[in-house]
């Protein structure tokens, strides 16, 4: 079943209560990637949720599965970290890389 657009309209709400000095910590955290602080801490409980296997529509790799190498698990949790836009443009320029490099050959 596919999923409805993402609306900030139509999103579930939820209020969050703080502790002293998190809310700037977020913020600059959130600067330094280029997002909103509410799509750091979306990104956030995505990745801790699929660490803990618990999110139903990503991959079932894990990144403590022994089939990935340490290199691996990196490139996998820094991916996972990035928003749907950053993924599907590193996706075609790896992509675009690969194809240059086999009509190179």
């Amino acid at each position: 079943m596919k999923q409805a657009p993402y609306s900030s309209r139509t999103a579930d709400k939820f209020v969050v209560r703080l502790p002293e000095g998190m809310r700037e910590r977020i913020a600059d955290v959130a600067k330094n990637h280029h997002r909103s602080m509410n799509s750091e801490i979306i990104a956030r409980l995505e990745q801790s949720l699929i660490q803990e296997g618990n999110l139903g529509d990503e991959p079932s790799l894990r990144l403590d599965s022994p089939e990935l190498s340490l290199h691996e698990r990196e490139l996998l949790q820094r991916f996972r970290q990035l928003a749907h836009r950053q993924q599907n443009a590193l996706v075609s320029l790896i992509a675009h890389d690969t194809k240059m490099t086999n009509d190179d050959e």
